[in-house]
């Protein structure tokens, strides 16, 4: 089968389509015939060779994200058929690989049918964004009429984020440049401040005390702490343990974990089908133009998420 992987860690460049043997679905697994997969911010470490490769061997394939159609079915999986379309996470760089192929062999828990009305395109931008966000509100903790501050919001994980906590009752308060101000306020956080270097301060114009829980899907760290009031709590996306600050509790958003989330998957599909998530696509583009997927990525402003098909 076909994948898109780099032989050697390096830039957008190294990406290539490689052929490699076709895997099938064993016990308590399906194999999905992928349809499209999505580029995220974290393929881009994997491709450079920023993340641990030592279970691993080349072409090392990217990819978090897919969408397709399962085409075979393992030993002792119920509930599962041929045909059916579903969305999955995948784990680079482990024994379970990358979702930059043509099959993914998925256990069962790592994927959802796709929601209904819903491409598989659009689909395939859902369960790892998804998944950080539900994790991250977990790390919150925070209860209806509790406030979260988010950096980032503009960005898909803070476009599903923002939502998923407006559900749950949380007062939002989201950062956006002027050209994104359109967009994070059709998601409705309650308050809209500059993104930037006052985020903190602005925060604590509306919030004095500061806020009960950030989620810095920047990445602005100590620049944004200080928006949090005493006991808050600070949730990093890329694995900070945070700068020390008395009194606040610092937390990383590991999706990871959520491999085999199933509830959670199944939370956002209906998320999705009942209008409380929005999927968002940048542009779909065919997989050997995933080198230019990864370079305009880098090159930062993306709003939505960059699908490969095949």
């Amino acid at each position: 089968m076909k994948v898109v992987g780099v032989q050697q860690f390096g830039g957008p460049e190294a990406l290539a389509v490689h052929e490699v043997p076709e895997p099938h679905a064993g016990a308590g697994s399906v194999r999905i015939r992928v349809g499209a997969f999505a580029v995220n911010p974290t393929d881009t470490g994997v491709r450079a060779g920023e993340r641990d490769s030592s279970q691993a061997s080349a072409p090392y394939v990217p990819g978090m994200d897919a969408a397709g159609v399962i085409d075979e079915v393992g030993p002792d999986v119920d509930g599962w058929a041929v045909g059916d379309e579903v969305m999955a996470i995948a784990l680079p760089l482990t024994g379970h690989g990358g979702s930059y192929v043509e099959e993914l062999v998925a256990p069962v828990g790592s994927f959802t049918r796709i929601p209904r009305g819903t491409s598989v395109e659009l689909a395939s931008t859902i369960p790892m964004n998804g998944l950080t966000a539900v994790q991250i509100l977990e790390l919150a903790g925070l209860a209806r009429g509790d406030t979260l501050a988010v950096t980032g919001a503009a960005g898909l994980l803070g476009n599903y984020l923002v939502q998923l906590a407006k559900a749950e009752g949380i007062t939002v308060i989201a950062d956006a440049a002027e050209k994104d101000e359109t967009l994070v306020r059709s998601l409705g956080p309650d308050h809209i401040v500059p993104r930037g270097d006052s985020f903190a301060e602005s925060v604590r114009g509306i919030v004095p005390e500061g806020v009960d829980a950030l989620a810095d899907c920047a990445v602005q760290r100590d620049g944004v702490v200080p928006a949090l009031r005493q006991g808050g709590v600070f949730i990093d996306v890329r694995g900070w343990e945070g700068n020390g600050a008395e009194s606040v509790r610092f937390e990383r958003a590991l999706v990871g974990k959520e491999y085999r989330s199933f509830d959670k998957l199944e939370r956002l599909r209906h998320g999705v089908e009942g209008g409380t998530i929005t999927p968002r696509i940048a542009e779909v583009l065919p997989a050997s133009r995933a080198t230019e997927a990864h370079e305009r990525l880098e090159a930062g402003g993306t709003r939505g998420r960059f699908v490969l098909t095949w």
